[in-house]
């Protein structure tokens, strides 16, 4: 390949690194630097544009976003975000929340998790400091995890790749299926990276309120995906009216399209495709 066309090369596919780091900077604390998330994703870019070889048969994009999701992980390792009792207080703090949405029907008060837990308001607050975003925006349940977790693996078998596809379009039917409101606060915090004191002047509501709402569009997100790909993991159908407006909005999921419908929101790498 020579020098102007690998530039060329490189520069077509910038995008695929802002997406890339998008799509990690969901599954983040906030404290993570998204400019050093891009130096890293762009030298790893051009890196494999300079190793690129058209004869293997692998479109370009593939092979760089396999190299740029394992710059990426290369990153956050360095970075030591979180250490093992962090993420394991995260784990503690999101299962108690979500026993407690399934029983009360409603996003818990933070007294009502500490009370749950035994410990302290302040201990909560502290444990959501430290992880920042507890909840974690991840297609793998929504589950607090370590930098190895979050980045799909290089070298993914057509079966795995499938199986992914399918996954995003359920999330992206399960997020149009949303309320109002709550797809709202997911689109702007998660897709435009907007801060919550902003989404909640523009919904006329508290900061705090946009947590709650985050917190509450999650639980319902991880719960639709569950129904319908993990049953298992799935929380137990109660009786109510609140428990017959999830089972609506469960159902509504999978009326939002088909299989054919779902693939075609990706391409064959498994990326976006544009509207």
């Amino acid at each position: 390949m020579s020098d102007r066309r690998r530039d060329d090369t490189v520069k077509a596919h910038m995008p695929l690194v802002g997406h890339l780091v998008r799509e990690m900077l969901a599954r983040v604390p906030a404290h993570v630097s998204r400019d050093d998330l891009l130096s890293a994703g762009y030298a790893a870019l051009v890196a494999a544009a300079r190793g690129y070889d058209e004869g293997r048969g692998v479109p370009f994009a593939r092979f760089a976003a396999a190299r740029v999701r394992g710059a990426l992980l290369d990153e956050l390792r360095g970075l030591d975000w979180a250490s093992r009792s962090v993420r394991q207080r995260a784990r503690r703090t999101d299962t108690a929340r979500q026993q407690l949405t399934a029983e009360l029907g409603r996003t818990p008060s933070v007294a009502e998790v500490a009370e749950r837990l035994g410990c302290s308001v302040e201990d909560i607050e502290a444990a959501d400091d430290d992880v920042q975003r507890a909840v974690v925006f991840s297609l793998q349940g929504f589950a607090t995890a370590g930098a190895e977790d979050m980045v799909t693996e290089p070298g993914v078998g057509p079966e795995d790749m499938l199986i992914r596809r399918e996954r995003m379009g359920y999330l992206a039917h399960a997020i149009e299926a949303l309320p109002e409101r709550l797809r709202a606060v997911v689109l702007g915090y998660f897709f435009d990276e907007r801060p919550m004191a902003q989404i909640a002047v523009e919904l006329g509501v508290t900061e705090s309120r946009v947590s709650q709402l985050r917190s509450e569009a999650l639980g319902l997100l991880r719960d639709g995906l569950n129904t319908h790909l993990d049953p298992a993991l799935a929380a137990p159908v109660k009786e109510g009216c609140v428990a017959r407006r999830r089972t609506a909005y469960f159902d509504s999921i999978a009326d939002r399209g088909t299989l054919r419908s779902r693939l075609a929101i990706t391409n064959l790498d498994g990326l976006p495709v544009a509207a």
